[in-house]
């Protein structure tokens, strides 16, 4: 069993080196995972909307109705009557709260952008960052598979399977904030949207398959045993 969610202070090279080592094993064994699923940059943002606290199968789903009905930009969200939007998107569940920050999030692309992820993504990283985590309804994570998926900004995703991987293998302990972590690999990794993308992408495979909440099977990780 890997050892348990711990903190140690590492130097910035050795670190460096632990974290790359555990990007180079999980790309070898699962190679490269193709995300985010989606044709277009509001698309992206969309489904990072209506994944939270649901799988990507009931989030095609709704975005495969959003589609149907042509109904799949900020124009369309913004004027469509929010009982109509919860309907098209209720197989991502929580369909009502997940229509309301679909609502504030294209008022605010409508009001800062006119609409435009392309013009949004022209914006500064950080200040952009600001801007989406004071939007009703958008937390870290969202906001920063945004920042990522759909804009390629050098931002790292942290989400339960990494906190679960790196706590078990004694990097940094669950009890730190998302920051904490996400400060981790800025700190020790130069900005690269390529490595983030896919590392993000291979720490969900791996807690997926192997790193499980319960009854991990860290004998066959290919990460192996701490």
């Amino acid at each position: 069993m890997a050892g348990n969610a711990t903190v140690r202070s590492f130097p910035k090279n050795i670190m460096k080196n632990r974290l790359l080592d555990i990007y180079k094993r999980l790309y070898a064994s699962f190679g490269p995972q193709g995300w985010w699923p989606g044709d277009t940059p509001f698309e992206i943002a969309v489904g990072a909307i209506l994944t939270q606290n649901t799988n990507w199968g009931n989030v095609e789903k709704a975005i495969g109705n959003l589609k149907k009905e042509k109904k799949l930009s900020s124009r369309a969200i913004h004027e469509m009557p929010e009982k109509r939007l919860a309907s098209l998107i209720k197989p991502a569940g929580y369909y009502n709260i997940k229509a309301k920050r679909l609502k504030h999030f294209v008022s605010f692309l409508i009001k800062k952008y006119k609409g435009s992820m392309k013009a949004m993504g022209k914006a500064d990283m950080h200040a952009l960052r600001e801007s989406l985590l004071n939007i009703n309804g958008i937390g870290p994570e969202t906001a920063d598979s945004i920042l990522l998926y759909g804009l390629d900004k050098p931002v790292f995703v942290i989400d339960a399977y990494t906190r679960r991987v790196l706590g078990r293998h004694g990097i940094m302990g669950h009890d730190k904030t998302y920051e904490d972590f996400r400060r981790l690999f800025h700190f020790s990794l130069k900005p690269d949207v390529r490595l983030f993308n896919e590392y993000h992408a291979l720490f969900v495979r791996v807690g997926k398959e192997y790193c499980k909440s319960k009854d991990p099977l860290c004998r066959e990780c290919p990460l192996g045993v701490s």
